[in-house]
């Protein structure tokens, strides 16, 4: 499959931490200035001020979290292509579930299996949407498909019978040059 064509495992992890840093770093932005901004006394500039603040405070952090789970997920996944021996969506679905379970460890048996179901379970449903909307998008430039949906007496162009034996007389009485 094309879709797994990335970089190589060991820099995928860091490319994926990286991403993932990033990604937790803007949302953890956009989200903890809205709440510095609302949880802030009134007064537009002490809301901008602690806006920026709560910002500063808490939006790393988010993004570290993230990179901690991207990392240990590419980790995961690059362990499994390593012992299956092919990359295929099973991978990301298992990559999932042990994430989920390993990153909550320290909360016990209980949330061990409910956030390897949830982590198992999302990625199954991010893999299943991906090949799905992969295939449907496929599809759409298949040749096969064309074909079928072209009706072939349709794409030959139609001229009136009276315009046809118009050009025909025309075409008759001019002399012949052989």
């Amino acid at each position: 499959m094309e879709d797994y064509a990335r970089e190589p495992c060991p820099w995928r992890i860091v490319e994926d931490c990286g991403g993932a840093f990033s990604m937790g770093a803007i949302g953890g932005s956009l989200f903890h200035g809205i709440k510095g901004f609302r949880n802030a006394p009134s007064g537009n500039y002490r809301r901008l001020i602690s806006s920026f603040a709560t910002l500063k405070e808490r939006a790393p952090i988010v993004g570290g979290n993230f990179a901690v789970w991207g990392g240990l997920f590419s980790a995961i996944d690059c362990s499994m292509v390593y012992l299956r021996k092919k990359e295929d969506p099973w991978n990301s679905i298992t990559s999932g579930a042990l994430t989920g379970a390993i990153l909550s460890v320290r909360n016990g048996t209980g949330a061990i299996i409910g956030s390897a179901l949830i982590g198992g379970v999302l990625l199954a449903l991010i893999e299943g949407f991906g090949i799905m909307f992969t295939r449907f998008t496929a599809e759409q430039f298949n040749p096969a498909n064309r074909m079928m949906e072209e009706d072939p007496s349709q794409s030959a162009p139609q001229f009136p019978v009276s315009s046809i034996t118009e050009r025909s007389s025309i075409f008759a009485n001019q002399p012949s040059y052989q």
